[in-house]
C-alpha cells in the first residue's frame, strides 16, 4: 500500500479515515490533526500555559511530544502513586517519564502521593474501601485533587490529560448504558474552568489508541507497556473490547459513536430538565470547591486514614 500524500510505501493503514501514509506524513499528519482539535473546541492558545498530566504511558507522552512540535507553552506533571506491587509500575513509568523530559529539555513537576497523603495508593484503598475491592476509585479522586492542585497554584490555564478516542468512547458507552446523565453533561474535550478548578481539555479525543501506538513508536517515545496492576477486570477494559469488535466489522464505529453523541449534546439532547447544577463551596481544609459538606472527599479520606494509622501499634506496643 502507497503513501497517499507521496506515493511511497505507506507504514500506517487507517481503514477508518480511508487513509495510507508514510512515516514521515504520518508524524506530520498526527499533529495537524490534534491542533484542529484544539481549535475546533477552543481549547487553548499559544499563549497560555498548559501543564500536561503525563503517566509515563504512550498517550500522555506523545501528547507532551505533539504540543511542544505545535509550539506551545507546555509542562508536565507526574503523580507518583506508589503502586509497585510486581512490576514495579510506578517507579518504572516515573523513570521513563524523568527520562522524557530530560533528553527534551523540558519542565516536569512530580508530585509524591506518599509524601504529600503519609499513604500510598493502595494504603489509601485498603482505609477507604476496607479492603475490599480495587483502588480504582481512590486513584481517581488523588488525581483529580493533585492535578488540580497543581495546575491552581502553580499557576497554569489549563489541564491538558491524553485520553484517545478508545478512551472517550469507553466511557460514553459505560455512561449511555446507565444513563448517568450528570457524567454524561461533564463529558466532552472540553470542561470548562471555574472558581478553583482548572480547565480540563482533552487534545487526543479524536484520535484512536491504534494512531497514538504508532506516533509514539514512530517517534521512538520509550514508554511503558505495562497496563497498571489493578486494571485486569476493569469494567472500562471490557466496553473497549465490545467497541473493538463493532470497529472491527464497521472501520469508523467508534468515532461515529462519540461524535454523534457530542452533536446529540451541542443540539440540547441532555438539557433542559436534566441539567444539574452542584452548589460548590471551598473545602476548609485544601481550599479545593466540592460539594460535599464540610471537608472535601480528598482530604476526609486522608484524615480517615491518619486516624486509623494514629491508633495501630507495633508488635512491641509502640505506637506506630
Amino acid at each position: 500500500m502507497k503513501c497517499r500524500m507521496c506515493g511511497q510505501k505507506a507504514v500506517v493503514n487507517m481503514r477508518q479515515h480511508k487513509l495510507a501514509l508514510c512515516k514521515e506524513h504520518y508524524l506530520e499528519w498526527i499533529p495537524a490533526q490534534v491542533e484542529r482539535f484544539i481549535t475546533k473546541y477552543s481549547m487553548f492558545t499559544h499563549e497560555e500555559k498548559i501543564l500536561v498530566a503525563v503517566s509515563g504511558g504512550k498517550d500522555s507522552l506523545s501528547l507532551w511530544d505533539i504540543l511542544t512540535r505545535l509550539g506551545y507553552q507546555a509542562d508536565g506533571l507526574y503523580l507518583c502513586l506508589g503502586i509497585d506491587e510486581g512490576l514495579h509500575y510506578s517507579s518504572e513509568s516515573q523513570r521513563l517519564t524523568e527520562k522524557f523530559a530530560v533528553a527534551r529539555g523540558l519542565k516536569l513537576h512530580v508530585v509524591n502521593i506518599q509524601q504529600e497523603t503519609g499513604a500510598t495508593i493502595p494504603e489509601l484503598a485498603h482505609t477507604s474501601l476496607r479492603g475490599r475491592g480495587k483502588p480504582c476509585s481512590v486513584c481517581g479522586l488523588v488525581k483529580r485533587h493533585e492535578l488540580n492542585r497543581v495546575a491552581r497554584d502553580v499557576g497554569y490555564d489549563v489541564l491538558a490529560t491524553g485520553h484517545n478516542l478508545d478512551d472517550e468512547a469507553a466511557v460514553l458507552f459505560g455512561n449511555t448504558l446507565t444513563w448517568s446523565v450528570e457524567y454524561l453533561l461533564r463529558q466532552g474535550p472540553v470542561l470548562p474552568g471555574t472558581s478553583g478548578l482548572a480547565r480540563k481539555v482533552k487534545p487526543l479525543c479524536r484520535i484512536y489508541e491504534r494512531e497514538m501506538l504508532a506516533y509514539a513508536l514512530l517517534r521512538g517515545i520509550e514508554y511503558i507497556y505495562e497496563e497498571c496492576p489493578f486494571a485486569e477486570g476493569a469494567t472500562s477494559i471490557y466496553h473497549k473490547e465490545l467497541l473493538n469488535r463493532m470497529e472491527h466489522d464497521h472501520p469508523g464505529a467508534k468515532l461515529t459513536f462519540y461524535l454523534s453523541f457530542l452533536e446529540a449534546r451541542r443540539s440540547g439532547f441532555f438539557s433542559g430538565e436534566h441539567e444539574i447544577r452542584q452548589e460548590l463551596h471551598a473545602c476548609p481544609k485544601c481550599g479545593q470547591p466540592t460539594s460535599a459538606p464540610g471537608l472535601c472527599s480528598f482530604c476526609r479520606m486522608v484524615e480517615k486514614r491518619k486516624e486509623t494509622t494514629a491508633g495501630v501499634s507495633d508488635p512491641s506496643g509502640k505506637r506506630c
